[in-house]
């Protein structure tokens, strides 16, 4: 059943956050490996913390990747200068998986999601696409040097009662020097006003614990796959659990998320519906699906339209979408979904 709330909260994180610096350190080495290998196979997860970052997971590939390296030089290129030790442990996937995947089964059991709006052009709720906008443009105003005093950790949050912004949040890491009354009414003119318009009436956070120094892995811990909700659609309809980063796509934790996305957003630009929920589920090691559904706002079954038009296997997935390319780092910030470069994205006829 699809949600609509009359008043709902979504949120965002910048890049430079710690659960999504691990986020591209995995995509980063998938890429990697797709770039000298397309057949490989990766599940990959980092965690940071305090100096340290843990690199682990399993491979089948011929590429030869050094891990340390990629992970070292995406660190520094999202803004943080701090020394860092990198531990790896990356061992060959297990046969008793790859021997399902091989034949063209799935990587895994799973639950997956799609879901599209005609609320907006990108087919996503309005404040999904306003808070990923907010923290973009955090990041925009830091590498372009607008607001010196913006560092690489960051976040923010969106209220919408009915079509209206109710709250915006804004939490950004700060240089020390400058003050709080400084940053609000820079946030306000540089970021605010230029994406949202006339602000009168919205109730505008900013650094609500009043000061944000330190940040990313000095502050915090951080983790592959943490932050599912905001990759996908801010826990307006439902996630089936796995996350993407990190994984190939015979995972189809990942790869099927993606189709749902593609199906569902196929559907509303072809105006069957105007919200639509594609859900699958597989067994591991099974190429047909136990269930694939589709529905629209009113909970009509869409499933005949979806059955006529996709397959669901996996291998077919990845065919149609041609997910065997390093397409995955750009993925890992600011959500898998709304972007018209990705190809779950593309508009076909139905």
């Amino acid at each position: 059943m699809i949600i609509n709330p009359k008043i709902y909260t979504v949120e965002s994180v910048t890049c430079g956050h710690p659960d999504k610096v691990c986020d591209q350190i995995s995509d980063a080495i998938l890429d990697e490996c797709l770039r000298q290998d397309p057949k490989s196979r990766v599940a990959i997860e980092s965690f940071g913390c305090h100096g340290m970052l843990v690199i682990g997971g399993e491979l089948t590939t011929q590429a030869e990747v050094n891990f340390k390296k990629i992970a070292a030089d995406l660190y520094k290129k999202l803004g943080y200068k701090e020394p860092i030790k990198i531990i790896t442990r990356i061992v060959r996937q297990s046969p008793d998986i790859a021997q399902g995947v091989d034949s063209g089964g799935a990587g895994d059991q799973g639950i997956m999601y799609g879901f599209a709006t005609d609320e907006t052009p990108q087919f996503l709720p309005k404040g999904v696409v306003l808070v990923h906008q907010l923290t973009k443009g955090l990041q925009k105003l830091r590498e372009e040097g607008i607001l010196k005093w913006l560092k690489p950790d960051g976040k923010a949050q969106v209220t919408i009662e009915g079509k209206t912004v109710k709250t915006i949040l804004i939490s950004c890491q700060h240089d020390k020097k400058v003050t709080q009354s400084q940053i609000r009414k820079d946030l306000a003119n540089k970021l605010i006003k230029p994406i949202v318009g006339n602000i009168k009436g919205i109730e505008i956070l900013v650094n609500p614990t009043g000061s944000f120094v330190i940040g990313g892995f000095a502050s915090d811990t951080g983790l592959t796959g943490r932050k599912i909700i905001v990759d996908t659609y801010g826990g307006l309809v439902p996630h089936g659990g796995g996350c993407f980063s990190g994984k190939d796509p015979t995972k189809v934790d990942r790869s099927a998320a993606y189709m749902c996305r593609f199906v569902a957003k196929n559907i509303v630009a072809n105006k069957h519906a105007k919200n639509c929920l594609v859900s699958v589920s597989y067994a591991i090691g099974r190429a047909e699906p136990l269930m694939v559904e589709a529905v629209d706002q009113d909970a009509k079954s869409l499933s005949r339209l979806v059955e006529k038009n996709f397959d669901f296997r996996p291998l077919a997935i990845i065919e149609r979408l041609n997910l065997r390319k390093p397409i995955y780092l750009q993925t890992a910030s600011y959500g898998h979904f709304g972007n018209p470069d990705y190809p779950w994205e593309q508009i076909i006829k139905l």
